[in-house]
């Protein structure tokens, strides 16, 4: 292909693009260049209080583990 081809067949795929965005826009209804579809926000976690006091004491015993090895080292 030489250099004219090449811009041809760019501005072709170019042309057939809008053509498909004008569609998706008319068909949707919206704009598909302000940011897309909205996102749902995640949903917050809830930890039973069994669940609260397990992660409590696992953290306290890191926290313990830590100290002792520093308490080590002097």
């Amino acid at each position: 292909m030489n250099r004219e081809q090449i811009i041809a067949a760019i501005e072709d795929e170019i042309n057939r693009l809008e053509q498909v965005r004008k569609l998706l826009k008319s068909a949707t209804g919206h704009s598909l260049v302000s940011g897309g579809a909205a996102t749902k926000a995640p949903r917050k976690r809830i930890l039973s209080p069994e669940a609260r006091q397990r992660i409590a004491a696992a953290q306290k015993r890191r926290w313990a583990k830590q100290k002792a090895a520093a308490n080590a080292k002097k």
